[in-house]
């Protein structure tokens, strides 16, 4: 049975203070028998801090990137070792972010997906399509071609490693909304794309969170739906309150 994960991307929000105190709220409001694999993507700077902070508990540090060389003059990059080497072994990848604003590419994520795996780190691994996109009819032709682009090389043993997330990048702070229906569409889509390529045992057991603007108030309708595993969250993870109700509504 594949993995149910609720996911928050802090972005660059949180300095060292407030990741603390978000923290613990965390650790305190989180019920014990969640059935949800909890993760949180503090900024770079606080992922240590982090790491020792929750480290008798269930909620697992990712990092919010890394860059696709093992070392080298690469002014303020993270190498995956570096993130190895303070206990973060998950990072999400190809966000719409990282994409949109920084101008990576599919063969560019697609380097940063073989060194994580290489370092036996899990990829979130982010995909969605524009407003653009989606008003053409083209949205699943896009994000059929990130999927293969950008991560249809790898093998099927690393497949294990890989959590796929869904970003409908224009049903996040446009003010379109996309539907649990739109959500599942898109969800049964790409699990039917990774069965033609990998089989259907890998499909079935791949994780894809949904990351359209998930709110408490909305989270659990868009959960019920069958190939929808969970969220990465953005803006409703920096408050605990909402953060925890989303979690809970798996």
């Amino acid at each position: 049975m594949r993995k149910k994960i609720v996911a928050g991307n802090w972005k660059m929000h949180k300095n060292a203070e407030q990741t603390e105190d978000l923290l613990n709220e965390l650790i305190a409001q989180i019920p014990t028998e969640t059935i949800a694999q909890v993760i949180v993507a503090p900024t770079f700077v606080n992922l240590a801090s982090a790491v020792d902070h929750l480290e008798f508990t269930a909620i697992i540090v990712a990092a919010q990137n890394v860059h696709q060389a093992e070392s080298g003059a690469f002014t303020g990059e993270i190498s995956a070792d570096m993130l190895t080497g303070i206990g973060v072994n998950t990072v999400i990848l190809g966000h719409s972010e990282r994409r949109a604003i920084f101008n990576e590419t599919d063969g560019l994520i697609a380097s940063k997906v073989n060194t994580a795996l290489k370092h036996d780190m899990t990829v979130i691994f982010c995909f969605g399509e524009e407003l653009k996109d989606r008003q053409s009819g083209n949205h699943f032709n896009i994000v059929e071609n990130q999927l293969k682009d950008g991560l249809f090389h790898i093998e099927n043993t690393a497949w294990e490693k890989v959590v796929l997330a869904y970003e409908p990048v224009w049903a996040i702070g446009t003010g379109e909304t996309a539907s649990p229906e739109q959500a599942q569409d898109m969800h049964e889509f790409i699990r039917e794309t990774v069965r033609k390529a990998f089989g259907s045992d890998i499909a079935e057991d791949v994780t894809i969170l949904y990351g359209g603007s998930v709110k408490p108030d909305n989270a659990k309708e868009i959960f019920s739906k069958p190939d929808v595993d969970g969220g990465l969250i953005g803006g409703a993870a920096l408050n605990a309150k909402d953060f925890v109700a989303i979690i809970t509504a798996i």
